[in-house]
């Protein structure tokens, strides 16, 4: 060991290596800390990742708006961004075209995550499964493992803490080749022709139905076997912002034409006119060879979903390069369990992060990985890191799930201005959504250079 290795502080131990795990591990050997990140894969696999890399998307390929000024989700990027956030990097050297959504391909954002921690001084990454709790002599520990945490790990917590963990089921999307679509009959537009990172305003390729071929199309989708739950999983609610295509069909008629399948803002140059109802596929890889079906989560039986979908019109001949499915994901009840910094109330060497801790989305969990590591790191060095303004996205996010929500109705969340303290005056409409930004960031600013200062 070299003489300045000897002075280093004892590593942090990261369970996870997702989204949020990756960035708690970089913002930790930021500060010059050393941090081991465990991950499982592919020791033991997982019901929906595909590869062993580190910070795979497995459910979509957006990490959804990149507008800073008026959209929450696009605050928060800009937020990370500013605070060194690895993902963001990372996601921002790998965009695709995706109107106004920051969307990336998603072997090379993986790729490029990967590299950059297996290359930190400070970073050993080892392959393993951490059954159950962590070793005694790990006095600083964040889990990061995501809503597929291991079944020994979530039941070792679930036994410390004495609460049962909620748990809803997640689906995903189908991915077609984009050779494999009938661009005679569909057509390259974002709606109201809207350019988002790297994109031109044609971001999406559309199919569009008339009213019979929707209805009809509705009709399969509710005929069409699902998936069996398991006994244990069949009260299992769903999260809202993630349902499966065929729930929302079976809530009327005319869900899914307000939903995922609004014809708003979009015009089919092969006739001139509005549909009633029109599919969106949005870019999946850098190649532009893959695309996603927007919102159309499902869990129809494999067979099924390939004849359901080839009822959209200009996939007729759609080839899949991979099927929708479900997976059941596990959360925390935070504002009952956790700490101002994450700590589990119960074990306070334990901390968690990402989607167990019970928000919603790739950003959001990378968002919470970034914060954990901060409070670990700067408490492995001594010192304290205050929470960011509950004005900013990152402090609002942290303010719900540290005491924010109900604990007895805590469901999974996205970041969104109703977490926001409210503005100063009357200010309405798009100038409301403006200020929260300016004020989030010019409050952030102030925050990091009270953190720079500090350090």
């Amino acid at each position: 060991m070299s003489t300045s290795q000897q002075h280093l502080p004892r590593p942090v131990h990261v369970i996870g290596g997702g989204l949020a795990g990756s960035e708690a591990a970089w913002q930790i050997a930021s500060a010059g800390v050393p941090v081991v990140l465990h991950e499982m894969r592919p020791v033991r696999k997982t019901d929906a990742h595909q590869t062993d890399g580190l910070a795979e998307m497995v459910c979509s390929n957006s990490f959804r708006s990149d507008d800073a000024e008026y959209n929450a989700v696009g605050l928060l990027h800009e937020e990370m961004r500013r605070c060194g956030s690895l993902i963001l990097r990372c996601a921002d050297a790998h965009k695709v075209p995706a109107g106004g959504a920051l969307a990336v391909d998603r072997d090379g954002f993986s790729a490029a995550v990967s590299e950059a921690l297996a290359n930190h001084p400070l970073v050993t990454i080892v392959r393993e499964e951490v059954a159950g709790l962590p070793p005694a002599d790990w006095d600083s520990v964040i889990v990061a493992t995501g809503p597929l945490t291991s079944p020994a790990l979530a039941e070792a917590v679930r036994e410390l803490t004495g609460e049962e963990s909620l748990a809803f089921f997640d689906a995903i999307a189908p991915i077609v080749y984009k050779e494999s679509i009938d661009l005679s009959k569909a057509w390259f537009q974002s709606r109201y022709d809207k350019p988002g990172p790297g994109g031109t305003g044609q971001d999406y390729i559309n199919c569009a139905m008339d009213r019979e071929q929707y209805e009809a199309f509705i009709q399969a989708l509710l005929d069409a076997p699902k998936t069996d739950f398991k006994e244990w999983e069949k009260n299992t609610p769903y999260f809202e912002g993630c349902l499966p295509i065929e729930v929302m069909a079976s809530r009327g008629i005319d869900t899914l034409r307000y939903g995922p399948m609004k014809p708003v803002g979009l015009t089919n140059p092969h006739t001139g006119g509005r549909s009633h109802a029109i599919v969106q596929l949005r870019q999946d890889n850098a190649l532009g060879t893959l695309y996603n079906l927007v919102g159309f989560q499902t869990k129809m039986k494999y067979a099924d979903q390939t004849r359901v979908f080839r009822m959209i019109p200009g996939l007729e001949n759609a080839e899949f390069a991979r099927l929708g499915g479900l997976h059941r994901n596990t959360f925390l009840n935070s504002p009952k369990l956790l700490d101002r910094e994450m700590r589990l109330k119960a074990m306070p060497n334990l901390r968690f992060a990402g989607q167990v801790t019970g928000v919603e989305g790739y950003v959001e969990s990378a968002a919470i990985g970034l914060l954990t590591g901060r409070f670990a790191g700067a408490e492995r060095l001594g010192r304290t890191c205050a929470a960011p303004p509950a004005t900013t996205a990152l402090g609002a996010l942290l303010n719900h799930i540290t005491g924010g929500a109900d604990a007895e109705t805590f469901q999974p969340m996205n970041v969104n201005f109703g977490l926001f303290p409210d503005l100063e005056g009357k200010v309405k409409g798009r100038d409301r959504k403006l200020a929260y930004t300016r004020r989030a960031l010019n409050d952030l600013d102030g925050w990091l250079g009270t953190r720079q200062a500090a350090e």
